[in-house]
């Protein structure tokens, strides 16, 4: 029992936003690291996801039947109770943004409160069943947890903040359109409208490469502006030329289930690299205030 109210959190997934948030933090940092903010901040952000999940296996339990892969999920096969598992999304809600709340920034709280509702109300409730466009509307809410930790220490939306937000969207449309060309019999079946699954795969791959040029582009402005080093900017430039190279070969592919697989393989290793890199190989130009240790002094103006 204990397990299937675990797996209604989607751990895979909150694992990637914690990566994904503490190379924000790192990033706005700059190797001035508050540890006891960056484990408050986490918990948050872990707590804030979390709820967000239960609440798209809550809404999805009809589509999930139809699939695969999540046809076994707890909600769907009535192991846990909707209500529990609504009550369980109510508590971590609360219990994230309370801890954003006292101990972080309002720019914090207001990235969480933009994540969860454009994930659930936009995406799970509006786009993902009824649109092409879900995966556009669900990038948004991919690309706050990297934004939320970089605004708990800079308490400001700065240029920094906006090339980290414009990144992460950019990289989710891509990796979003693999998942589904690899699991294209599922999304089929569920008739989930993806772009592979409503105009076809070869619509996918001229959109593929719109947008890794565009994550390209803005992954390189973070060292244009002097933000990251030269290190992060030859690697990032590189995996990058080589995830438009794997789009490429997908014209010669037999299987595109299995080339959906290496680019969904790859776009998780690119992002988890640039995350790396930004952490590390960070320009300090003195610019970002760090917020204090003492929990007293974290506290937000209200």
């Amino acid at each position: 029992m204990f397990k299937d109210y675990v797996s209604l959190t989607k751990p895979g997934i909150i694992y990637g936003n914690l990566i994904a948030a503490a190379s924000g933090f790192f990033l706005a940092a700059k190797g001035n690291i508050d540890w006891y903010l960056l484990l408050i901040m986490l918990l948050a952000t872990a707590c804030i996801v979390a709820a967000g999940c239960i609440v798209n296996n809550y809404v999805d339990r009809d589509i999930d039947l139809k699939m695969s892969r999540t046809k076994n999920r707890a909600l769907a096969q009535g192991r846990v109770s909707v209500a529990s598992a609504l009550i369980m999304a109510l508590a971590l809600g609360i219990a994230g943004f309370t801890l954003l709340h006292i101990y972080t920034t309002a720019y914090a709280v207001l990235f969480g409160v933009i994540g969860i509702l454009v994930y659930v109300g936009l995406y799970t409730l509006k786009y993902k069943r009824n649109s092409v466009y879900g995966t556009l509307v669900g990038s948004l809410s991919g690309a706050c947890p990297p934004v939320m930790g970089y605004v708990s220490i800079s308490n400001g939306f700065d240029v920094g903040a906006a090339i980290l937000l414009l990144t992460f969207c950019f990289w989710q449309i891509p990796h979003s359109y693999a998942i589904a060309i690899c699991r294209f019999d599922d999304y089929k079946a569920a008739n989930i409208p993806v772009l592979p699954v409503k105009y076809g795969v070869q619509m996918a791959r001229y959109h593929m490469y719109v947008y890794i040029v565009a994550f390209a582009i803005a992954a390189l402005l973070l060292a244009e502006r002097g933000i990251v080093g030269n290190v992060y900017a030859l690697i990032m430039s590189l995996m990058s030329i080589y995830w438009i190279y794997l789009v490429k070969i997908g014209y010669k592919v037999e299987n595109e289930k299995v080339w959906g697989r290496k680019l969904f393989v790859f776009s998780i290793l690119i992002i988890t690299v640039f995350s790396v890199l930004i952490s590390v190989d960070y320009v300090n130009h003195g610019q970002v205030e760090i917020v204090s240790l003492q929990p007293s002094q974290l506290a937000m103006q209200s």
